[in-house]
C-alpha cells in the first residue's frame, strides 16, 4: 500500500489535527471507522465507553531514554502493562522513563491524554521510533487509536497503522510485549 504523506516548507502547515486525520484516512482510500466519545485519560476511563472492537483498544505511551536523545511511542494491548526495564533489556535501549509533557508537545504537537501513533505525522523530524505490540497482528488485525485527539478512537487494520508510520518516514517495529 503506498500512502501518499503531503509535506509543506512551514511547520505550522504540517500539524494534522483531528479533523485533518480523518480526511487523511479517506482520501488515502483507508479503511477504517471512527468512534466519537468524551474525552478519556486512561484505559478505565476508554472501559465505560461502548466501543466496537474493545479486543483492539490500544495504550500509548510516550518515553525517552535517560539522556533524552532518543524518544519512543509504544503501542500495546490496552490491557497490558509495560515493564520498562524489561522493554529496554529486550529492545536494547537506555534507561528509559516517560517523556516529559512538554516534549510531546513539541514533538508531536500533543497533549497527555492524546497520545497515539498518529502524532508521528506531526513529528517532522522523525525522531520517534514506534514499537507496536505484535498481538495487534493476531486476528481481527485491528487497532484502536486517538485521532490525535482523545475524543475519538479510530479503528484501522494494524497492517494500515504500520505503512502509515513509515510513510512519514518513522522508524516502527513489532515487538513482544
Amino acid at each position: 500500500m503506498r500512502i501518499a504523506v503531503s509535506r509543506t516548507a512551514g511547520k505550522e502547515d504540517q500539524i494534522m489535527n483531528k479533523q485533518e486525520i480523518y480526511a487523511y484516512l479517506k482520501g488515502n482510500h483507508i479503511w477504517h471507522e471512527i468512534t466519537e466519545h468524551k474525552a478519556v485519560y486512561s484505559m478505565a476511563e476508554l472501559s465505560q465507553v461502548d466501543v466496537p472492537y474493545p479486543e483492539a483498544d490500544a495504550k500509548n505511551l510516550f518515553v525517552c531514554d535517560d539522556k533524552k536523545r532518543n524518544y519512543y511511542l509504544i503501542t500495546v494491548k490496552g490491557n497490558k502493562r509495560v515493564d520498562l526495564k524489561g522493554f529496554r533489556r529486550r529492545n536494547n535501549t537506555r534507561p528509559l522513563s516517560f517523556a516529559p509533557e512538554n516534549d510531546l508537545m513539541d514533538i508531536m504537537n500533543l497533549k497527555a491524554g492524546s497520545v497515539t501513533p498518529f502524532g508521528v505525522m506531526n513529528d517532522q523530524e522523525n525522531r520517534v521510533k514506534v514499537f507496536i505490540d505484535r498481538d495487534f497482528m493476531e486476528p481481527p488485525k485491528l487497532v484502536g487509536v486517538h485521532p490525535n485527539d482523545n475524543t475519538a478512537t479510530v479503528w484501522l487494520g494494524t497492517e494500515a497503522l504500520i505503512s502509515i508510520i513509515k510513510e512519514h518516514g518513522n522508524a516502527v517495529e513489532l515487538v513482544e510485549i
